[in-house]
């Protein structure tokens, strides 16, 4: 793979629920990215009858405004409407897939406690990691907690971009210190919030404040 390399620091990756009700999602959106959200990962869960396609146009239209890339969650049918795509497993047909993506293409995959994972992702030169979940969430209980261990072992292992998701707020962000993320991935923290802006402005300044500590120690 041929590409420009993904870098990212402090970064606040948006993952977002296409069934939730069009109008409210795009208002969220608008929100979120004034706050400051740098990726956005739609989620592969619409609502049924809907047109797939005109919601992530709409999502992507959105988010190229303020030169936000857009992911989808393991929907090849749709790659091509999109920035990238987020892997869930190791897909089994990788090569042919790769055959039908951009050669710019953002492309990550969640890992739990499986470091083949990790290393099949650098093998296959992925763009990120995201480690899912480092702590309890209703938004992400298909995953299994991640140990600390298994983060900082990916982080000796690969320079590659980390994001870190699951249950992830202002007040338990310090205690992912010394783990070498890059990023969080938020749901609900920004979704939810009554004010999207101001929650990701402030998970972004959170973010900052952990790794000026970090880089201070």
């Amino acid at each position: 793979m041929n590409k420009k390399p993904f870098t990212i620091k402090n970064g606040l990756y948006l993952v977002v629920d296409p069934s939730m009700y069009p109008t409210v999602l795009y208002e969220k959106i608008v929100a979120a990215l004034k706050g400051g959200v740098d990726i956005i990962q739609i989620w592969n869960h619409f609502a049924s009858g809907v047109d797939k396609k005109s919601v992530i146009n709409a999502i992507v239209s959105l988010a190229h405004q303020y030169n936000v890339p857009v992911l989808i969650n393991e929907d090849f049918d749709c790659i091509d409407l999109v920035d990238g795509i987020h892997f869930d497993e190791i897909p089994v047909d990788f090569d042919n897939i790769q055959s039908i993506i951009n050669a710019d293409s953002i492309i990550g995959i969640t890992c739990g406690n499986d470091f083949e994972k990790i290393e099949w992702a650098v093998a296959n030169q992925l763009d990120y990691l995201s480690f899912c979940s480092v702590f309890p969430s209703k938004s992400v209980n298909t995953c299994e907690l991640v140990s600390r261990e298994i983060i900082q072992r990916a982080r000796a292992f690969t320079q590659m971009p980390i994001f870190l998701s699951g249950g992830i707020g202002i007040d338990n962000l310090p205690l992912l210190k010394d783990t070498g993320l890059d990023g969080i991935a938020v749901i609900s923290g920004i979704m939810n919030a009554e004010e999207p802006t101001t929650a990701a402005l402030e998970y972004k300044q959170a973010l900052i404040n952990l790794n000026n500590n970090n880089n201070n120690n």
